[in-house]
């Protein structure tokens, strides 16, 4: 038989006994620490089920105390209830009635994911499997006991199926989705089954998980009545002292793939599945007793299929439940495989000497330690080793307890795992070390880190640990590591964006935006999207070596600018790209002057829309509007490039005796002062009190020093000519012919012209008369960015050099009154050498979503491993196994009317509002709707905004939604029945719902519809 596709281990999350994710899991097992406790006091109490019964395995069954457990210790994790159910768009009250370890299973898939490199959002619609081992269903048991407080919460609730079926709903996974229950082997079987399924191509991404829960002690007493529980609570495999089982809990999630794609797509890897196997025991000594030979058989044929033999094994991480008979069984098992091994013994151990049997994430958390044993190229010690017991001849078996870590060596190095199911379900699996691969990324080489979270409390958590982690990255993968953040961490709503080019600043600025996460504004998710602008500098804005840090930095404007370059060269006859970036001495002067911003403004824009931020609409400044009809559709760059060469060039061969002046006062005060100088002219009104003159030089010297003696705030503008004035009449004609033959063009989204002061209507088009023309009118800018900011953009982006329309439509902005997020691509000769990433940064927390690639090369573009999401663990919902009929103890009795997050899953008993009296409407039609929407999803009031989707914030699944229905006809009579159509339709936001209501009231009330179960018929 050939060896089958190796599956890759490219992602894991997990939660056991003394570890909350895996880098703690790994330190317990190094550590050789004990991860077990007293039963805590929410479970059960301990003491009221105990009795002391020293040698079980050895007592007659009539001799064991009825109803009681020998022990009062176990592996137990710490706060299993803690849950964030808004971060999934689970409403409080259906989170309540889950059983925690679907919550645990939600929790932990998304970590797995973000460890993968990859983002959650990216799988949502996939053919993703999720495969999950359990065995464990005492929420039922606790939940369901009382018939009168079931709720349509609670099938949903609880379930086997649900602890897969739930992960795949709320990620939007389209793959295989089971759980299965062989026992202790259910884990291992589910990576079996992930394995088999991505081999035969049901799905590119699997993961697999496994999940037990200690809430009850029944399986206690049930171990101690079999004569299987360890009196102390802890597994001692394979030692002397070996006297039973503890039991313990935790919950673990891999992400598989086949390794060739892993490998493709650069993803890191922990280790690689060769082969995994299953088989049944058949009939043995007794259906709860092991089988050698099942066993033996099983580990034969999956070694045979991955194609090793004992001799390529180091390290088994074995069953080890620490009984008498299970070692037993076990050691033979083995030992008829690797008696005759050459060279030394195998490593042997057991993780549940650690903790404790986790049952139904037994198997995977045996196969963890094993994957990260080869990630680490170190085997843990395993406790007990000391005191191995010698009726195992372990030693003739050529195995081995190690008492101290054993480091691997280079090269392939195989493991085995082993997990077997009480009922004789039996799991094994050969695993080998990842293939080595190298990606170094560019040093030094800039990026951006970008990060979101759902709540800014959140992000500031999320900041901090990202700055703790990246304090031990090595320098070299800066850029790496930002690009992953970019791809995995940038789809929640309160954002911070640190652009570095280097590891030190950037740990910095991600403290530093810790301190301010909590004033964070929420990125913009309205039901409109975003709509962006781009503001087209003009003349004046230039400066030496303008833009440079962009073409180092981003290899999208380096290809832009080289090939706008290349069209301008043959008319300026010299590279302007290269007059750019040396800062050419002649920049100040029309004919170099416009083809470069020109050249700055078209390579900007494209470099933007290249990377998905894609205007509606546009503007330019005088120069400034060549480039915007580019961005339009209105000009071909070719045309463009010869037009702005010529028109530069024309303009340059003038005599030298003009300029501007920017003076701050009103246009209709400056007429006032040009009354009578026949050579000043207004050139420019760029907004209240922003109006520029042009004319001659002597004249322009005489009006600037009357201003100044006035205390008029003025300023000069470094420009050879006096643009925008009937001084540059002699140009005009010969300009108007050089655009004579450039195609008469609509453009393809709204121009806001400068000329007219307005969108151009009708037949006005950007023709040769408009670009002639344009030489010597006014630039009405003012009138132009109005009516632009005006038209509903959200966003605009000033396209140039240096920030000089920014301002400009700031003023703009706060006098309309208009919510427009504004931005500038490079602020000036201050910008930092990392400016692109800046920039990026500031329009992703501005609510856009830029193609991060652009930023980086290829080099670059390689996922990196960075820490999951920190979630938020306030919510609790928990029932005690001391009293199965009560409520939960963290969640206490709460009355419908009450407005609370704390909500009981057993409190929704149907009870209904009074009504209001036909004809009254609530002093607040919105109150009244916000809290009807908090009383159904047991949010807390005053984390509920207008804006939040009922669906996806605040989950409003179809059961919720109608109850929501027959709350508002119970609480508004004179609506009478609401089409459930028209409700559904309404229900994107509050806000929409509650317009929907207004508008049904202010109609005097819906028709009534007749409703069944299943909405309007």
């Amino acid at each position: 038989m050939t060896v089958r596709e190796p599956i890759a281990v490219v992602g894991l999350d997990c939660r056991f006994p003394g570890a909350r994710d895996a880098q703690e899991y790994w330190s317990l097992l190094m550590d050789g620490r004990d991860g077990t406790q007293r039963v805590p006091g929410e479970r059960w109490d301990a003491d009221r089920h105990h009795a002391a019964v020293p040698d079980a395995a050895h007592t007659a069954p009539e001799a064991r105390p009825a109803g009681r457990s020998n022990t009062v210790r176990g592996g137990f994790i710490t706060d299993p209830d803690a849950f964030d159910p808004g971060f999934f768009g689970i409403a409080p009250r259906e989170a309540a009635a889950m059983d925690p370890q679907q919550r645990l299973l939600l929790q932990s898939s998304w970590r797995a994911i973000e460890d993968a490199a990859l983002a959650p959002q990216d799988l949502a619609g996939t053919d993703t499997g999720v495969f999950v081992g359990v065995m464990a269903n005492e929420w039922a048991f606790l939940q369901l006991a009382d018939y009168d407080r079931i709720t349509a919460r609670h099938g949903s609730g609880n379930g086997y199926f649900m602890g897969a079926n739930r992960v795949s709903y709320h990620l939007d996974l389209k793959g295989p989705s089971l759980a299965v229950d062989t026992a202790c082997s259910s884990s291992l079987v589910a990576v079996h089954l992930a394995v088999n399924s991505l081999r035969a191509g049901e799905c590119d991404h699997a993961l697999a998980a496994g999940t037990n829960l200690i809430m009850t002690p029944v399986i206690n007493i049930f171990y101690t009545q079999a004569g299987l529980s360890a009196p102390d609570g802890r597994c001692k495999p394979f030692s002397a002292a070996a006297d039973g089982i503890g039991r313990a809990e935790g919950v673990a999630v891999l992400v598989l793939r086949r390794l060739s794609d892993a490998l493709a797509d650069r993803q890191p890897v922990y280790a690689v599945l060769k082969e995994t196997g299953i088989n049944q025991d058949g009939r043995s000594n007794g259906i709860t007793a092991p089988n050698r030979f099942a066993q033996q058989q099983l580990i034969e044929s999956v070694w045979r299929r991955a194609g090793v033999t004992a001799d390529d094994i180091r390290f088994i991480e074995a069953h080890g439940t620490g009984t008498l008979l299970g070692d037993f069984i076990e050691a033979q098992a083995l030992g008829e495989l690797t008696s005759g091994r050459s060279g030394g013994s195998v490593a042997l151990g057991s993780v549940k000497s650690n903790f404790g049997h986790a049952e139904g994430a037994a198997g995977i958390a045996g196969l963890i330690k094993a994957v990260l044993a080869l990630h680490h190229r170190t085997v843990p010690p395993s406790r007990f080793a000391d005191d191995e017991n010698p009726k195992l001849d372990l030693a003739g078996r050529r195995l081995s307890l190690l008492k101290s870590p054993l480091r691997l060596p280079s090269g392939t190095v195989h493991a085995a795992v082993s997990s077997f199911g009480m009922g004789g379900s039996n799991a094994h699996a050969v695993l080998a070390s990842a293939p080595r691969s190298v990606h170094r990324g560019r040093h030094p080489a800039p990026g951006v880190f970008t990060l979101s979270a759902r709540t800014p409390e959140r992000l500031r958590a999320n900041l901090l640990a990202q700055a703790d982690a990246l304090a031990r990255r090595p320098e070299s993968q800066l850029a790496q590591l930002c690009w992953t953040s970019n791809r995995v961490k940038s789809r929640m709503p309160y954002r911070a964006a640190v652009s570095a080019a280097d590891l030190p600043t950037l740990i910095a600025g991600l403290r530093k935006a810790a301190e301010r996460a909590e004033q964070t504004a929420r990125a913009d998710r309205g039901r409109r999207g975003p709509s962006v602008a781009f503001a087209f500098t003009g003349q004046g804005s230039q400066h030496p070596g303008m833009t440079a840090s962009w073409y180092r930095s981003c290899p999208a404007y380096a290809h832009h600018l080289d090939e706008i370059d290349k069209l301008l060269a043959p008319h300026v006859h010299r590279s302007v790209r290269d007059a750019v970036l040396d800062g050419d001495a002649d920049a100040d002067r029309a004919r170099l002057a416009q083809p470069a911003l020109f050249a700055v403004g078209y390579a900007l824009a494209a470099t933007l829309t290249e990377a998905g931020i894609i205007p509606s609409a546009v503007i330019g400044h005088s120069i400034g509007e060549f480039a915007a009809a580019c961005a339009a559709g209105a000009l071909d760059p070719a045309d463009a490039a010869r037009l702005v060469a010529r028109r530069g060039a024309l303009m340059d061969e003038l005599p030298e005796d003009g300029g501007m002046l920017a003076v701050s006062l009103e246009a209709a005060e400056v007429e006032l002062l040009l009354a009578g100088r026949e050579r000043l002219f207004v050139a420019a009104v760029n907004g209240p009190r922003g109006t520029v003159v042009s004319g001659d030089l002597a004249e322009l010297g005489s009006l600037e020093a009357l201003l100044v003696e006035r205390g008029v705030p003025v300023r000069r503008l470094a420009v050879s000519h006096a643009f925008h004035s009937p001084l540059m009449r002699p140009v005009v004609e010969e300009f108007r012919r050089e655009c004579a033959d450039v195609s008469d063009r609509r453009p393809a989204l709204p121009v806001f012209s400068t000329v007219h002061g307005r969108e151009p209507t009708g037949e006005e088009t950007l023709d040769a008369d408009y670009w002639a023309r344009q030489i010597t009118e006014p630039v009405r800018f003012a009138e132009a960015a109005g009516a632009l900011l005006a038209s509903g953009v959200t966003h605009v982006v000033e396209i140039g050099p240096r920030a000089v329309l920014t301002p400009l439509l700031s003023r703009l902005r706060a006098d309309g009154g208009h919510a427009v997020s504004l931005h500038s691509a490079h602020p000036g000769e201050q910008a930092p050498g990392h400016r692109p990433q800046q920039l990026f940064g500031e329009l992703w927390c501005a609510g856009l979503t830029p193609d991060w690639n652009l930023l980086y090369a290829d080099a670059d573009r390689v996922p990196r491993r960075l820490p999951p999401y920190l979630f938020d663990e306030s919510f609790r919902s928990w029932r005690s196994g001391a009293a199965p009929a009560g409520p939960e103890s963290s969640a206490p009795a709460v009355p419908l009317d009450a407005d609370t997050t704390a909500v009981p899953s057993g409190a929704d008993s149907g009870e209904r509002r009074p009504p209001v009296p036909v004809g009254d409407v609530p002093d607040s039609l919105a109150a009244l709707t916000r809290r009807l929407v908090c009383r159904i999803g047991g949010h807390d009031p005053r984390q509920v905004h207008d804006d939040d989707r009922l669906h996806e914030d605040l989950g409003f699944d179809s059961i919720r939604v109608m109850e929501l229905k027959t709350r508002i006809e119970d609480a508004l009579p004179q609506l009478g029945r609401l089409p459930i159509e028209d409700l559904l339709a309404s229900l994107r936001t509050v806000a929409d719902l509650v317009g929907y209501l207004r508008g049904q009231l202010a109609d005097g009330g819906a028709p009534a519809v007749p409703v069944t179960a299943e909405g309007t018929r």
